[in-house]
């Protein structure tokens, strides 16, 4: 439960309505990988907390993708991963133009399932490895982030761009799981969000 104190005269509690895009990338040496462009869409609440400090709390239900370089016979080509999340942030927001313009920053807790593999390319083989596209695919479930973002626009429609970074390794279930090769990847996502206040 969150409460939000009210400093002077101003908005209470504002609900927010959010759909974008994101550009997700998997940063690792283990074989090379390209950012794809993934949506988004959520909920949030924008509350003041004193002076010129709001509080903002999210969801977020996203779809992100990335590919990998893998060879299929002789021929090189990429395959694209689909990995669904949610995500619950939790932001400090100083507002540098009252309802216009404002800057974010705070922790995210993801949470998603295994990556799904592109139909049709679950046998391919990963560039420089022997492992198949369908290896890679029992990812760690839960995922922390560090936030920063600005938000800009009008009372009622703001658009918000922010970049978070995944400080554990995404890829460290794969460890367990005797594939050979020791595993570590950070996920970096660009998002950009249209946020409508009700």
């Amino acid at each position: 439960m969150f409460c939000f104190a009210q400093y002077e005269y101003r908005d209470s509690n504002r609900i927010g309505i959010s759909f974008g895009v994101n550009q997700f990338t998997l940063n690792t040496n283990n074989f090379e990988t390209k950012p794809e462009t993934g949506w988004n869409a959520g909920l949030s609440m924008r509350g003041n907390y004193y002076d010129n400090w709001d509080v903002v709390y999210a969801m977020q239900f996203s779809e992100n993708n990335f590919s990998v370089a893998t060879n299929s016979g002789f021929t090189a080509e990429d395959t694209n991963y689909k990995v669904s999340s949610a995500q619950i942030s939790l932001m400090l927001s100083y507002k540098i133009v009252e309802n216009h313009l404002s800057i974010e920053m705070g922790p995210l807790i993801q949470i998603n399932g295994k990556l799904n593999v592109e139909k049709g390319k679950e046998t391919n083989i990963i560039s420089g490895t022997t492992l198949l596209a369908k290896d890679i695919v029992d990812i760690s479930k839960f995922n922390f982030y560090p936030v920063v973002g600005i938000t800009a626009g009008v009372r009622h429609v703001r658009l918000n761009v922010s970049y978070q970074y995944g400080v554990n390794n995404m890829l460290g279930n794969l460890n367990s799981q005797n594939l050979g090769v020791s595993f570590k990847g950070n996920p970096g996502i660009l998002n950009g969000n249209l946020i409508i206040y009700l």
